[in-house]
């Protein structure tokens, strides 16, 4: 059996930046630094950051008056903010910079009385950060079905954004129902799709041509990860989402002559090794990494201010 891993996999720069940010405020302010939501969707990153002093909460009702209080990559609504004012929290904002890019386009739009349309999953974090940045009218579109139904205040002026973490393909089959539907439709320079998401999307599209298993390291409410995983089904490939090798049925591997390994933009390369490591244990024995696009794209981690 052989193993291919896809190039480029794990961590991105935005996952890489919010970590950063985390581990600087555990230094310059102790423990406990609290966390609104996951501060990445990665089970073992949380697990770690726990260890070292970080809480996560799901509500802000929940972290002592004056505590350092940090906002997930994924971003928050500005009444999110004003609501960690209210109770008195110091607040870090660890949002992804392609995030609060696509924030920044929600209220452009808006200003210009423009219905914005975001292109994501329903309850994902994100796209609900995404909507509370609106001065006006806001409608998430989760499929291209949904388009049909949509009811705007001038179908003239409507205009897009898209969750950073959906699938290519998907993102453009709702993209041109959205064109059919609203022909002056204003549209992102360029794609929302964040770039590790496309790349890693891209390397999986090449890889299932190669493979016969993928498994796909990441956590299941990690939305990139799963795009991984249906990238590899759509193509006919056998593909599973585990959030670590204790999760590998190794009834998976009967009959399997060449496994891809590719994990989501939020999981620590660690785990990709360990993965490695169980198909070696259950007869493994060739080993390469695919050739696949470097990526040098650096957010600087902002200074601390709380």
């Amino acid at each position: 059996m052989k193993i291919i891993l896809a190039k480029p996999r794990g961590f991105c720069a935005g996952v890489e930046r919010a970590i950063s940010i985390v581990e600087q405020a555990l230094v310059e302010c102790g423990s406990p630094v609290y966390v609104l939501h996951e501060i990445v969707h990665n089970t073992r990153v949380i697990t770690e950051l726990a260890k070292k002093g970080v809480v996560f909460v799901e509500e802000l009702e929940e972290i002592p008056t004056g505590s350092v209080t940090i906002f997930s990559a994924h971003g928050v609504s500005p009444s999110v903010e004003n609501q960690a004012r209210r109770l008195g929290l110091k607040t870090i904002d660890a949002t992804c910079p392609l995030v609060s890019r696509v924030h920044q386009r929600v209220k452009r739009l808006n200003a210009k009385g423009y219905d914005v349309l975001v292109i994501g999953h329903k309850g994902h974090p994100e796209v609900e950060g995404t909507c509370g940045q609106a001065l006006g009218a806001v409608h998430v579109v989760s499929s291209a079905e949904e388009v049909a139904g949509l009811e705007v205040n001038n179908p003239h002026q409507v205009g897009y954004v898209t969750q950073t973490t959906l699938s290519v393909d998907d993102a453009r089959q709702i993209v041109e129902a959205i064109r059919q539907k609203f022909p002056e439709i204003s549209e992102p320079e360029r794609t929302d799709i964040c770039y590790a998401t496309t790349n890693r999307q891209d390397s999986v599209r090449e890889l299932a041509d190669s493979v016969d298993l993928l498994l796909v390291v990441g956590s299941k409410n990690s939305s990139n990860s799963n795009r991984l995983r249906e990238v590899a089904a759509n193509r006919g490939v056998k593909s599973y989402l585990v959030d670590n090798a204790g999760e590998i049925d190794p009834s998976w591997l009967l009959g399997v002559e060449t496994v891809g390994i590719t994990a989501g933009a939020s999981a620590p390369e660690d785990l990709v090794n360990e993965v490695k490591t169980f198909l070696q244990k259950h007869g493994a024995q060739f080993f390469e990494e695919m050739e696949g696009k470097e990526e040098s794209i650096q957010f600087q981690v902002p200074d601390l201010k709380v």
